[in-house]
């Protein structure tokens, strides 16, 4: 049975695509078997795995209204050896079409249950807003991890995703839970950078990730070339902070696994 993990904050430009891409490819490189759900119309995780979002035949679109099956839109990303159900423009039509479907905010969760025994991770990008593009990614997964700053205008962000993820919890999904929080674009020579990080430990004890992803040049070169980090440049301090995250998620859903819980 795969783990769902919706991957979501309400501010923009914090590295949650990047965050998604480059850490399918690096659960695949560790040799899970991954499926990247690309909720975004921008349709940037798509690309950033190499799949043309301009020629696709099938997509997440096509999914969630009923048109396709899962399994005959997904797609293969031979850059990152791992599947991909993947997004273009057409998506942003998709909230219009729902509001008036039934379980409109779980279409997603129905279509993702007939595949998750062909996955160990299911990672979904969801966008940077609260729509029912989000909601249908936090009503699929059993848990949220985000990818924050570690800014001052991040920690009031934090608060309404937080608070989004206890309605979310309380009226739709029972199960979700906070994953974990993910610094990214760290600068340890930033004062205030180093302050934020300990006002989260500080908060959130063991949810803040020990992984910190870097602001790193490779890394955001990587997507200009349609590949993961990972394949751009493996030496990198990005690709290496990846793959220290796939490790560290690993080991903590070996530990919840062991627990009886879902982390």
């Amino acid at each position: 049975m795969a783990k769902i993990i919706a991957i979501a904050n309400q501010k923009g430009g914090v590295g949650k695509t990047t965050s998604t891409v480059n850490l399918a490819a690096s659960l695949a490189a560790h040799g899970q078997r991954v499926l990247l759900v690309d909720l975004d119309p921008q349709g940037n995780a798509t690309m950033g795995s190499g799949v043309d979002k301009h020629k696709l035949e099938s997509s997440v679109y096509h999914v969630l209204l009923g048109i396709r099956t899962l399994p005959a839109a997904r797609v293969r990303s031979e850059a990152g050896k791992f599947d991909v159900l993947p997004s273009n423009r057409d998506l942003a039509g998709a909230e219009v079409e729902l509001v008036d479907m039934d379980n409109r905010e779980a279409r997603l969760r129905f279509q993702l249950n007939t595949v998750t025994d062909e996955y160990d991770y299911i990672l979904i990008d969801c966008p940077p807003t609260l729509n029912l593009l989000t909601l249908n990614g936090l009503c699929a997964a059993r848990a949220v991890m985000i990818p924050m700053q570690c800014e001052y205008y991040a920690l009031e962000g934090l608060s309404d995703l937080v608070n989004t993820i206890r309605r979310v919890r309380s009226s739709l999904n029972a199960e979700l839970e906070i994953q974990g929080l993910l610094r990214t674009m760290f600068d340890p020579r930033s004062t205030l950078a180093q302050q934020v990080s300990a006002q989260l430990q500080q908060h959130f004890g063991d949810k803040v990730y020990q992984t910190v992803i870097p602001r790193n040049v490779r890394l955001a070169e990587a997507p200009s070339y349609g590949v993961p980090v990972l394949l751009h440049d493996k030496h990198s301090k990005g690709a290496q902070a990846y793959l220290a995250l796939a490790a560290e998620l690993l080991g903590k859903s070996v530990q919840g696994d062991e627990n009886g819980k879902t982390e």
